[in-house]
């Protein structure tokens, strides 16, 4: 089968669909590897992301699925009101970044970390559908744990949660403040230099009073 014509086909089964489909059913339909199917899909994407092209091909954890490119999204806002996207507060955003990076985290592992009440951010982030119960933890009393969703991934163009920024490192100095190790990297690296330049400064100090003795 010609390659034009197995994209046609994804695009038909991806659009009647409406929703994520994952590439084995796509890799079943046309009998393909997962290699092949992988090629051309991203072949797919790579078509779509033309300016001429109002969609594109999104992949969320090995799920593929057709949207509307962001840039159009004032276009489509009156017409389907609906869609309007979640508006999120500086605490949201804080809660939610804590899910993201602490998959299957707590309410009280949450609340822990942000030293205020959680209940009401993580039942609108639920509303939103941005984070799901993932389950229960076994720490004593099996708490509920919470995990972000594939909409989130949507949401902030993520392919998997390793796409994520890279948080600073830190350490906890003798105060208990927490301490960035990129700043205590740099101050101890500043203390090896002027240590090292002292120790040359005395060594030629000594050289020279040796020279002047003799």
């Amino acid at each position: 089968m010609e390659k034009e014509k197995m994209k046609a086909i994804i695009e038909a089964i991806l659009f009647a669909s409406g929703d994520e489909i994952p590439i084995t059913k796509i890799m079943a339909a046309l009998e393909l590897s997962k290699e092949d199917a992988s090629k051309i899909l991203e072949e797919m994407q790579e078509d779509y992301q033309k300016d001429n092209r109002g969609i594109e091909l999104i992949k969320v954890n090995g799920y593929y699925q057709l949207a509307t490119k962001k840039e159009y999204y004032n276009y489509l806002y009156p017409i389907f009101d609906k869609r309007g996207k979640p508006t999120l507060s500086n605490a949201s955003m804080e809660t939610l970044a804590i899910i993201a990076y602490n998959p299957r985290i707590s309410r009280a592992e949450i609340e822990s970390i942000r030293g205020v009440s959680s209940d009401g951010i993580i039942y609108k982030l639920m509303e939103y559908g941005l984070i799901e119960v993932a389950g229960k933890s076994d720490l004593p009393g099996k708490p509920t744990v919470y995990s972000v969703t594939k909409n989130f991934m949507k949401l902030f163009d993520l392919s998997t949660l390793d796409d994520l920024p890279e948080l600073p490192r830190y350490k906890v100095d003798e105060n208990r403040q927490i301490v960035l190790d990129d700043i205590i990297e740099q101050k101890e690296e500043k203390e090896e230099n002027l240590s090292n330049e002292n120790n040359i400064e005395e060594e030629e100090n000594l050289n020279n009073n040796g020279k002047e003795w003799w």
